[in-house]
């Protein structure tokens, strides 16, 4: 899948595959954007910053569809995509930072499709969501192509030659995010149930 991905960063539409891809990343597709985002940067450098913000708008677009499912679809909706007690924990993350938990999410590794459908179903205020969802998403985004764009070759050599790691690596950040994510619903459900598994 990423190298089909990959694929479309060298033909005309690259852009529109990237925006795409963000789009669904935000609310149910595996794969993070920032994979496709880099091989569109290396192979036109001086576009860097504009697929950065294609990605970002596509993303935050994407965040808004996930945000309708999720007030739309409900909790019904989110459990097919994440188990009751990560649905438990996001909601604890909203009542701890409100709207920048997806802040947090939008630029940490994160799983980003789970805080934007959970938005809805909270009925998080939408403005403040895309106001967020943009700031943290940007950020993201262009941190990864203006490190490309500004630091030119010397950078664009080592992904180039060692871009099946490089990509691995993204993946394996995007991973690392259902499986935090997953470690802090479970302590939170035993902090929250101190005397499970005490019975007999």
């Amino acid at each position: 899948m990423v190298r089909w991905l990959v694929a479309w960063a060298y033909t005309p539409y690259g852009d529109v595959a990237l925006f795409v891809n963000a789009f669904v990343e935000s609310s149910f597709f595996p794969v993070p954007p920032d994979i496709l985002l880099i091989a569109l940067a290396i192979f036109r450098p001086d576009a860097a910053l504009w697929f950065a913000a294609v990605c970002s708008i596509g993303s935050v677009v994407g965040g808004v569809f996930g945000y309708v499912l999720g007030l739309k679809g409900g909790r019904p909706l989110l459990r097919r995509v994440v188990s009751e007690q990560k649905i438990q924990l996001v909601d604890y993350y909203y009542r701890k930072y409100g709207i920048w938990a997806v802040g947090i999410a939008g630029f940490s590794p994160l799983p980003y499709k789970v805080f934007t459908i959970s938005a809805g179903m909270f009925c998080l205020d939408l403005k403040g969501f895309v106001v967020v969802s943009l700031v943290s998403r940007a950020a993201r985004f262009f941190l990864v192509a203006g490190v490309i764009y500004f630091l030119g070759d010397t950078v664009t050599y080592y992904i180039r030659n060692y871009f099946d790691l490089f990509s691995l690596g993204v993946a394996i950040v995007g991973i690392s995010g259902f499986l935090i994510l997953r470690y802090l619903s479970r302590r939170m459900a035993g902090v929250e149930d101190p005397d499970k598994g005490k019975e007999g």
